[in-house]
């Protein structure tokens, strides 16, 4: 299991463990941050995960004294360990308004009352967080690929987790940042044309990313975008990327 440092400076340290998922489970990466004390992890993952992230993370924080667990949005790589997140922690769980009302098809009965107060519904528009001395910020990526989804930015370290956005399938060396753009876009350009629901909502959120100071981008698959160079390329790419209901046509709708 590898713990690879993105970020450590005055007791702000972001990190990605990105080898967990072994056998046919699709590769993903999993995001956390420590801040003076205070933790957060991203999406955290189903049982393929939770046992190796919870061992990786307990070096670093006891599972019971972790602040928030943020989900991008409802997928079972997201979010079907999160019984077990309730059960062993005391975190607060951070999904879309759309998707928390969900929550409770994956928790047992018994555990009604770890519920409680427990769930953060994000609003459409996105939201604040405070961790310690940092703010994350929820940004609005709805449609990329989930209707209620969001991406995380942290601004200390101005890395911006951006789920599905960015996510390329890989074999290996996934917590090394691409180096050569045109190189990896087959990793990646599929899953995007398929996933993304239309040329419209790539636009949108890459005018919103750009009011930001995104020194790395990281997705929840592959490999991560780092430096203005390599940001901009990808952004470029993907603000101009036909995909979803743009590629449709009536044959795809015929009677098999």
């Amino acid at each position: 299991m590898r713990e690879n440092i993105l970020y450590n400076k005055d007791g702000h340290v972001v990190m990605t463990f990105n080898d967990l998922v072994t056998g046919e489970g699709i590769q993903s990466n999993q995001l956390a941050i420590f801040n003076h004390g205070h933790s957060a992890l991203f999406d955290p993952g189903g049982d393929l995960t939770y046992m190796p992230l919870t061992m990786s993370v307990n070096k670093f924080v006891k599972t019971k004294d972790i602040d928030f667990i943020f989900a991008t949005h409802q997928d079972p790589d997201i979010v079907s360990s999160f019984d077990k997140w309730l059960m062993y922690s005391d975190a607060k769980i951070v999904i879309s308004k759309l998707w928390h009302r969900f929550i409770p098809h994956l928790v047992p009965g018994y555990m009604k009352e770890k519920l409680e107060g427990r769930i953060i519904p994000i609003p459409d528009q996105g939201m604040d967080f405070k961790l310690g001395n940092a703010t994350i910020k929820a940004l609005p990526a709805h449609f990329l690929h989930s209707v209620g989804n969001f991406h995380f930015y942290d601004t200390t370290s101005k890395i911006l987790f951006s789920g599905d956005v960015g996510a390329s399938l890989v074999d290996n060396d996934a917590h090394l940042p691409v180096d050569d753009f045109r190189k990896h876009l087959p990793n990646m350009l599929g899953f995007h044309k398929r996933y993304m629901v239309s040329n419209k909502v790539c636009r949108l959120w890459v005018n919103m990313v750009r009011h930001l100071n995104v020194e790395m981008i990281v997705p929840q698959h592959g490999k991560p975008f780092a430096g203005h160079d390599m940001i901009e390329e990808f952004l470029r790419w993907f603000e101009q990327l036909e995909c979803g209901i743009d590629n449709l046509h009536e044959s795809h709708y015929s009677v098999p």
